[in-house]
């Protein structure tokens, strides 16, 4: 079993910038790609960002990329979100898993953190 917990979420200004971590425990060995997902209200999850093994691949949608930056060392992993805009607003997610592409379908994910944008 795979344990994800996040930190760092809060209420900023619109510019401001804010950096989200997420720790993985457990069998942490099973962990390949790590990536953040984000849920607004009354909006599906949506992926954001994610990251390989190695950190060689890295994905972004496309209303952050050019904002945020997804780094990882082990079995963290950061998002440095900047230039926040208040549609960036929602529950940020960690999500992990086994396989090797940093996009798609994740097997492990976080309680989730708060994130909250003010215009």
């Amino acid at each position: 079993q795979v344990r994800l917990a996040e930190s760092g979420g809060g209420l900023v200004q619109a510019g401001d910038s804010l950096r989200l971590s997420c720790a993985a425990s457990g069998r942490t060995f099973t962990i390949n790609a790590m990536g953040w997902f984000r849920q607004a209200p009354g909006k599906e999850r949506e992926f954001v960002s994610g990251i390989s093994y190695g950190g060689s691949n890295t994905y972004y949608s496309d209303s952050v990329k050019g904002r945020f930056t997804i780094s990882r060392d082990n079995a963290k992993v950061f998002l440095q979100m900047g230039s926040l805009k208040p549609e960036d607003t929602a529950v940020y997610y960690c999500a992990a898993k086994a396989g090797v592409l940093a996009k798609g379908e994740f097997d492990y994910w976080g309680q989730g953190t708060q994130v909250t944008v003010s215009s």
